[in-house]
């Protein structure tokens, strides 16, 4: 089959698609992946097809900080949805035979499965379905109060704000497309689509119950490795020149910040006593000393085992990326659905309270390393929960469902 995935935003939003989609390809499958111009390079050197969507996301969370007002934020944002919808309109046209969608532009992926008669899986990163177990990702604390039907709620509210983001591109992409409008024949709302396969580890967040039966928690999509890669020697050397450091990166966060941040994580380090990796990230921190490599983009399963602890924003990859090393965490949440991964590492019991970034200084930073590295419960819990979801297959069921219609 043609299988065509569509995504949208970060790395951490990219990169697992381009371990499942590999195995897809190694199935038989022709993989394209389409995202933005600034992950031609991995999909690319991960031996998948590139296909082009607009859109800089670094520069939308740059802007998103700068904006005056509200009103700013929200056209920058409807700005940032439609040049996704001329792009997956583009995508899709380049021919698929199945189209597998991020939860971020499902909508899109929807209605342009819609107009060209092209089923539609749902390929998750982040829980989606409102649910009384807990409070779905980017909830709003205030909406419905505590217990199974707060939760409820709060999903309920998470799920209309995000259909809300995509409605005006929806609507110009269903007219583009020759489709009637949204509501007289079909919502083209990611509820629409089935089967929906999340990509995370049950262990991490059990499926619940009252989601509807075509939602499964199928196991993480690890992240390939791009054809080729080798370390670079000076990290090599450095790890090799001593204990094993502290991993500290902030991904996709903070663009622009890199010189308060790099200042602050250098202090933090150094009143902790360790030695430590500084990954640059969009904020583009820098790291100085004899106890300190500053890095660029190095995969995750090669670096995270060889560290004593990781540091970093709980992106839902980096979250994953820090399980199965089997090594504790220290989660500093930024936006989004951070908070939620952030949490969910407290209560796994293998990192110590959250340090949201906001109240991030070096003593904060400081403080939340010793603990992480003196508890040995921490290193225990996590060296525990990784090799349980090393014998998990994230891309099994996605794999098996597809081989199913596929025989049909």
């Amino acid at each position: 089959m043609r299988i065509l995935i569509i995504t949208a935003g970060s790395r951490g939003d990219v990169a697992p698609f381009t371990g499942l989609g590999r195995r897809l390809r190694d199935a038989g499958h022709q993989v394209a992946v389409a995202a933005h111009a600034s992950f031609t390079a991995l999909i690319d050197g991960c031996g998948l097809d590139y296909r082009p969507v607009p859109g800089d996301p670094q520069g939308l969370i740059r802007d998103w900080s700068l904006a005056a007002s509200r009103e700013e934020a929200q056209a920058l944002t409807r700005a940032y949805a439609d040049g996704l919808a001329d792009g997956v309109a583009e995508a899709v046209a380049g021919g698929a035979d199945l189209l597998l969608t991020a939860s971020g532009p499902a909508p899109l992926g929807r209605t342009a499965g819609e107009a060209l008669g092209i089923p539609v899986i749902g390929t998750y990163l982040v829980p989606t379905f409102a649910t009384g177990a807990f409070a779905l990702p980017n909830a709003r604390s205030t909406v419905g109060g505590p217990g199974p039907e707060g939760n409820l709620a709060a999903g309920r509210d998470v799920v209309r704000r995000a259909e809300g983001v995509f409605a005006g591109a929806v609507t110009r992409l269903r007219a583009h497309l020759g489709l009637p409008g949204a509501g007289a024949s079909s919502s083209s709302s990611s509820g629409d689509i089935r089967p929906v396969f999340h990509g995370f580890s049950p262990l991490v967040v059990p499926r619940p119950g009252d989601w509807p039966s075509w939602a499964e928690v199928s196991g993480y999509w690890w992240p390939a490795r791009p054809d080729g890669w080798q370390p670079p020697a000076e990290l090599v050397d450095f790890l090799e020149a001593g204990p094993p450091p502290v991993f500290i990166g902030f991904g996709s966060m903070a663009p622009g910040q890199g010189e308060r941040l790099s200042e602050l994580v250098a202090a933090a380090v150094r009143r902790a006593g360790v030695r430590a990796v500084v990954q640059a990230g969009w904020a583009e921190l820098s790291g100085w000393g004899d106890d300190v490599l500053a890095i660029g983009d190095v995969p995750h399963d090669w670096l995270f085992p060889r560290t004593a602890a990781v540091v970093h924003h709980a992106g839902a990859g980096t979250t994953g990326a820090g399980l199965r090393a089997g090594v504790p965490a220290v989660a500093v949440p930024v936006m989004a659905d951070q908070p939620f991964w952030a949490s969910r590492l407290y209560e796994l019991g293998v990192a110590p309270r959250p340090v949201p970034f906001q109240d991030l200084s070096a003593e904060a930073l400081r403080d939340a390393i010793t603990v992480c590295l003196s508890e040995p419960a921490h290193r225990r819990r996590a060296t525990e929960l990784a090799h349980r979801i090393a014998a998990e297959d994230g891309a099994a069921a996605v794999l098996s469902h597809i081989g199913a219609e596929g025989a049909g």
